[in-house]
């Protein structure tokens, strides 16, 4: 009988790959929590509608890469391929966004049909923010901060650039794309295929194009910041200013576009060179009119993702992940002779006081050697040998794998003691 495989460009997370998420996962929510954000859940299902609407009919997005069906009662409905909308339509159908400031996070898979590559699936996962009733830049200039400080607790700030940019309002982009569409008129056999098919549905990407030759062509192009309205000027500016009394470094990309339809004045994007063509790892910026277009009252709003997957391909590129990510447990519990009562009582009474460890009791029976192998190989930093002798007197050996000190015997009171000065003091340096 033929195996069932996964579907293609949607992976599996082993277990030896789950840690490092895990670790990721865990820093990022910490420190969303210290700057004051809370956790939204939405479901991964929703109205096709949202996404047209929001999005934009003609994005690669919409026209090519989401996964939609008719459920029964034949109402259209796709596999969520961002945050954003999602995350919109829910504060708006529960009252968060009316007259209230918002600040939340969010974070699960999103799915889009491409062409599945390292560190682009068909199934990745993101981790979003979004803030809701700011209009002004200094939230924008938070944001970046609190990218930016996440990125030097992960230790990859040496490899991550930020490039900023203004679109200004609708109807300044609605200006520079008519200018922008009768330049390229007049050249569009020197544009490559992508930009020729976007030539009249979606022109500013056109200045994302990865085409050489089409880049070159845009430089005598019409410049968008050429024609920003004074108050995205200003936005700007500041935006700039902030950035500048903080410190964070910033390169101004008067190209960068985003994907989405849905985003006006400050944009901005986090890119490395480190991981070939997949080089954003965290990208967002404004959406002021987006609580409108679904119904909505008019709210400032501003947000930014983050994948997943290029960010654990970076840790893993810098060798930043800390040793003790990677290690199953912490110590490994063994047990010979007629002792199962005592090791799985010992067990217990050592995850109560030494809550912080992870504690691996043996089971299935086998000698001393082949248990000291197997806590060996899971990675335990201390074995606990407990036989007939020790569990009689009231006394752990405790054995040392990973460094050069004697094996001891002592009372499970001192062996408490023990492993949490020394495991938890590892782990800190």
């Amino acid at each position: 009988m033929k195996k069932i495989q996964s579907i293609r460009g949607m992976n599996d997370l082993l277990p030896e790959e789950s840690p490092v998420w895990q670790y990721l996962e865990k820093t990022v929510a910490q420190l969303l929590g210290r700057y004051g954000y809370r956790e939204i859940r939405f479901p991964i299902l929703e109205p096709t509608e949202l996404f047209k609407r929001t999005i934009g009919e003609v994005t690669d997005i919409v026209e090519k890469e989401m996964y939609t069906f008719d459920d029964r009662n034949g109402e259209s409905v796709t596999l969520r391929p961002e945050g954003t909308a999602g995350c919109v339509r829910a504060c708006e159908q529960h009252g968060l966004t009316f007259n209230q400031t918002q600040r939340l996070w969010y974070q699960g898979p999103m799915f889009r049909y491409e062409r599945p590559q390292k560190g682009r699936l068909r199934q990745f996962h993101q981790i979003g923010v979004e803030v809701f009733g700011l209009d002004g830049p200094d939230v924008d200039a938070e944001l970046l901060a609190m990218i930016w400080r996440l990125w030097q607790q992960l230790g990859i700030d040496k490899l991550v650039t930020l490039q900023v940019n203004s679109l200004g309002t609708s109807e300044s982009r609605g200006r520079y794309r008519e200018a922008l569409v009768t330049y390229l008129e007049q050249r569009k056999e020197q544009l490559d295929e992508d930009s020729q098919r976007r030539l009249y549905s979606n022109p500013m990407r056109i200045l994302d194009s990865k085409s050489a030759d089409t880049q070159a062509l845009l430089n005598e192009a019409p410049r968008l910041e050429d024609f920003l309205e004074d108050e995205s000027r200003d936005h700007f500016s500041q935006l700039c200013a902030l950035l500048d009394g903080v410190g964070i470094p910033y390169q101004v990309n008067n190209r960068l576009v985003r994907g989405l339809d849905y985003y006006g004045k400050t944009v901005f994007e986090w890119v490395t060179d480190a991981l070939g063509a997949q080089g954003t790892v965290c990208a967002g910026g404004r959406y002021d009119g987006l609580v409108e277009q679904l119904g909505g009252k008019h709210t400032p709003a501003v947000g930014f993702a983050m994948g997943i997957e290029r960010l654990v391909l970076l840790l893993d590129v810098a060798g930043v992940v800390p040793d003790s990510i990677g290690r199953q447990v912490d110590v490994y519990l063994l047990a010979a002779g007629n002792v199962q009562v005592e090791a799985l009582r010992l067990g217990e009474t050592l995850r109560s006081q030494c809550p912080q460890l992870r504690i691996l009791n043996h089971c299935g029976g086998g000698s001393f050697k082949s248990q000291m192998k197997k806590a060996d190989r899971c990675g335990a930093q201390v074995a606990l040998l407990l036989g007939e002798d020790e569990a009689a007197s009231g006394q752990i050996s405790v054995k040392f794998l990973r460094q050069d000190k004697p094996q001891q015997s002592m009372t499970i009171a001192e062996a408490v003691v023990l492993l949490n000065q020394q495991i938890l003091s590892e782990d800190e340096d």
